[in-house]
């Protein structure tokens, strides 16, 4: 018996209102109808029978951009496709989410070297959320981006002035040096000795031959 048992009447929830707001957001998300390369064909069998993604309240795809709130660019974006990504993400109402789905769409996949034509990672179109790895990634891939999504909504604070941290690994943006790299003079100390031990090397492959 815990300290809560006949306490209050049957039926009874207490909650506040952030919890009960982000309880029904991270319980019906309703994710775009569009795809672009063939990794669309996983995000479609994420949505069929077989792995039902309506269980987790995200399976009702709505086909325009203002009555969704989750964006799954799955497939290659090419820079002529880029700006209508742009488009509909602009539309959505917020809050809105983007799960960047397979290798094409983080990073450019096979293309990355080679194609010209091709974004080298979607993040430099609208800002992503949730990553999912894979050449396709498998739908179980997926399902678990859309649960770090919940997670992320989970999350969220009514507040402006409290910005809640999710509880996933994310992406700030910048690149945080060791105390030991801190000041110029280090950072030029090692450069130098980079420079050095180049220069070393290249002599060295001279003198063999």
């Amino acid at each position: 018996m815990t300290w809560i048992d006949g306490r209050f009447e049957e039926n009874a929830i207490l909650t506040t209102l952030e919890q009960a707001t982000n309880w029904a957001r991270q319980s019906s998300v309703w994710p775009m109808t569009f795809g672009l390369a063939c990794c669309a064909i996983e995000m479609m069998a994420t949505g069929m029978s077989r792995y039902d993604l309506e269980r987790f309240g995200a399976g009702a795809f709505r086909a325009t951009p203002r009555q969704a709130d989750l964006m799954i660019v799955a497939g290659t974006v090419t820079y002529k496709m880029a700006s209508r990504v742009r488009r509909l993400y602009e539309q959505m109402p917020d809050p809105k989410y983007v799960i960047a789905m397979g290798a094409c769409t983080i990073g450019g996949g096979p293309y990355f070297k080679w194609g010209y034509h091709v974004v080298k990672g979607v993040d430099l179109v609208v800002p992503v959320d949730v990553y999912v790895p894979g050449c396709p990634p498998r739908p179980e891939a997926l399902l678990e981006g859309i649960m770090r999504i919940q997670d992320k909504i989970r999350s969220k604070k009514l507040a402006k002035d409290r910005a809640g941290l999710p509880p996933v690994p994310y992406r700030t943006g910048q690149i945080r040096l060791p105390e030991s790299m801190q000041s110029t003079q280090d950072l030029s100390h090692l450069v130098s000795e980079a420079a050095s031990a180049k220069s070393e090397r290249v002599v060295s492959r001279g003198g063999g031959r």
